[in-house]
């Protein structure tokens, strides 16, 4: 039987919980909304939940003039998928070896991870090792190795959840009974670790697919290999270098009557984070539970 604090307690609780849920919903509820609005009503009346008009046209000209929107998203898949492996591939067994005592140097090492959370070496020289050293310019490396330098954090996450999480008297009765380190680690820190490497590895992916920058500064010949957002991001590009250039170029006024100018963002906003939307509901037990217990203790 709960007391009349308890109630009231629950009540405000539901009230903040649902407030909170609403102002993150609500947005991306409008988003949707806006891009499948006419672009002439958001022009005149602005966004609305309920508006006068509704259009698919800004999702007919981003298919039909970005006519290489299905492969970059299959560029976009497929270097995800990639990332996310190889980044899982570097974190956990790195991540498990710190979290041993007995490992040799694990004092320097942990420092080290921990400095390049800090510091990094800046744009330039990094662009210069890769360019110059590496040779990713125009390759489909140059979309996936910056990206797979070994993340600082996702390492002292990953091994914050070995030390805190994984009883070692489990892993130290698997060793009695003749099991190696490496049969341990794959076959009772790994499933252990589950929550954790979902966590892990919806970071990374989320980073991948989000990421433009590596594309807008490797990919400069080579526009087959462009990203979904490299693609959406240079089309947005092409819209507003006509907007702002609509009296000094030729037929720009033309142009810019065929294109949605306001609706044409939201939908360019709505592709980009559709497939995060649909991937996190299946992951979404796992990931709370690895952000919960890989923050315990350090």
């Amino acid at each position: 039987m709960h007391t009349k604090e308890e109630r009231r307690f629950q009540i405000v609780a539901h009230v903040v919980m649902t407030f909170l849920s609403l102002t993150a919903l609500l947005p991306m509820v409008l988003l949707g909304i806006s891009s499948i609005t006419d672009d002439a009503t958001l022009i005149k009346n602005g966004y609305s939940f309920l508006p006068e008009k509704l259009s698919l046209y800004a999702y007919e000209y981003v298919f039909k003039t970005g006519s290489a929107v299905p492969t970059a998203y299959m560029v976009s898949v497929i270097l995800t998928v990639t990332g996310v492996t190889l980044s899982l591939c570097v974190t956990t067994p790195m991540a498990y070896a710190l979290s041993k005592r007995i490992v040799v140097g694990r004092g320097f090492m942990n420092f080290y991870v921990f400095f390049t959370m800090l510091f990094n070496g800046g744009l330039v020289p990094t662009y210069m090792n890769y360019t110059n050293v590496f040779n990713i310019k125009n390759t489909f490396f140059g979309l996936l190795i910056p990206g797979l330098v070994t993340n600082g954090m996702y390492i002292m996450l990953m091994k914050s959840y070995f030390v805190s999480s994984i009883p070692d008297e489990i892993m130290e009765a698997a060793k009695i009974d003749g099991a190696s380190e490496f049969k341990v680690f794959s076959t009772i820190a790994i499933p252990l670790a589950r929550p954790i490497i979902t966590t892990i590895g919806l970071f990374a992916g989320i980073g991948y697919w989000n990421d433009w920058q590596n594309g807008y500064v490797y990919i400069t010949k080579r526009t087959e290999l462009y990203s979904i957002q490299n693609l959406l991001n240079r089309m947005m590009q092409n819209i507003q270098f006509l907007s702002a250039n609509s009296t000094n170029v030729a037929n720009a006024d033309i142009g810019l009557a065929s294109i949605p100018t306001v609706s044409i963002r939201m939908s360019m906003a709505v592709l980009g984070i559709l497939p995060i939307i649909i991937v996190y509901p299946f992951i979404q037990r796992n990931f709370v539970k690895g952000i919960t217990l890989g923050g315990v203790k350090g």
